[in-house]
């Protein structure tokens, strides 16, 4: 379980595929404080678990479903991405409950400044709308964010500038793929709502 509060970005060292899974090694500091092995990190909004530690570096396998179902599959070394270790209660809680279980990739449509502030809208895949409601919460890239604007599969964020600082975002681009993760609530309520329905 994790909140959607971004603990840093961590710097992708490699990704090959072997002979049972892919192995991902990014380079961290924040994520690997008090670190062990089997323990879960949001990568970009996808729950992995830790299988080898090292400082400065963190090992994961990744499964192929994993990385064909996410953005996992564009990620390079070089490349800037979001961590978060998992939520420990005993401590502040911000953002909100963020499983790591992506359930669709998202194509940005517009990332622009708008007199102080950054706007970014997205397409989600089709159909995932319904999940979507004004002042709700959303998961991008493992960011926990207020949805500002929603018609059909179309919705809209606004930004403020810690968010972009402090997370892989700013390294975005009109055109690419973004990790969302929707309410958990809502997908509980259509689930146990749909049987009255039909």
């Amino acid at each position: 379980m994790f909140t959607g509060i971004i603990e840093e970005t961590g710097i992708v060292l490699s990704f090959v595929e072997g002979e049972q899974s892919w192995r991902l090694e990014i380079g961290a500091h924040r994520a690997l404080a008090e670190a062990e092995i089997g323990d879960s990190i949001a990568v970009n909004g996808c729950c992995l678990t830790i299988v080898e530690f090292d400082a400065p570096k963190l090992t994961f396998d990744v499964l192929a479903e994993s990385r064909s179902l996410t953005t996992l599959k564009e990620v390079a070394p070089g490349a800037l991405v979001n961590l978060e270790r998992a939520a420990r209660f005993n401590g502040k809680m911000g953002g909100h409950f963020v499983t790591g279980h992506v359930d669709g990739v998202g194509d940005i449509l517009v990332f622009e400044q708008r007199g102080a502030d950054t706007y970014l809208q997205i397409r989600a895949p089709a159909g995932a709308g319904r999940y979507l409601v004004h002042k709700g919460s959303v998961a991008i890239d493992g960011i926990s964010l207020t949805v500002a604007e929603v018609e059909g599969d179309v919705f809209a964020v606004w930004l403020i500038p810690h968010t972009l600082k402090e997370t892989n975002l700013h390294a975005k681009v009109v055109g690419e793929g973004v990790n969302l993760e929707f309410d958990q609530l809502g997908k509980y309520v259509e689930k146990l709502v749909a049987p009255t329905l039909g």
